[in-house]
């Protein structure tokens, strides 16, 4: 599994990284890898645009 975290994100440790295997995305802490989180395409679809459209 290939972990990436944003560009933007620089070279520091306090980053979420994601892994897409295809059915699955995964998701972590950079700082401490494990547990991860796993979302099914679906949930990882809603999940995004409700994050995209959050202004806090």
């Amino acid at each position: 599994m290939e972990w990436r975290k944003s560009t933007r994100s620089g070279n520091t440790n306090n980053c979420v990284e994601i892994a897409n295997t295809g059915p699955v995305v995964g998701v972590r802490d950079s700082k401490n890898p494990a547990p991860t989180l796993a979302f099914d395409q679906n949930a990882w679809s809603a999940l995004v645009g409700l994050v995209s459209g959050y202004r806090g």
